[in-house]
């Protein structure tokens, strides 16, 4: 049986939301909310499918932390995030 190297870019959108939300413990209604915030824009497939790439769960990771460990709200990530982006 053949193994397969497969090379995955970082932007490549493979994640449907309920893999995502168990990746980065978060609940798929806050994934939504953050997608409504615009603070992470997963490819839409159809009219509800969204797709994450890597790069998604990697901020997702990040969001996550700001939310628990230093309780930073939706508002407070976006500007947060907004400034990083920046730079």
């Amino acid at each position: 049986m053949p193994i397969f190297d497969i090379q995955i870019s970082p932007d490549e959108p493979v994640y449907v939301i309920s893999v995502v939300s168990k990746l980065v413990t978060l609940p798929v209604w806050t994934l939504r909310q953050l997608d409504k915030a615009g603070i992470v824009r997963p490819k839409r497939i159809g009219k509800k499918s969204r797709l994450y790439s890597l790069k998604d769960v990697r901020r997702l990771e990040y969001v996550h932390y700001l939310m628990e460990e230093k309780h930073v709200n939706i508002h407070g990530i976006k500007i947060i995030l907004e400034e990083q982006d920046k730079k």
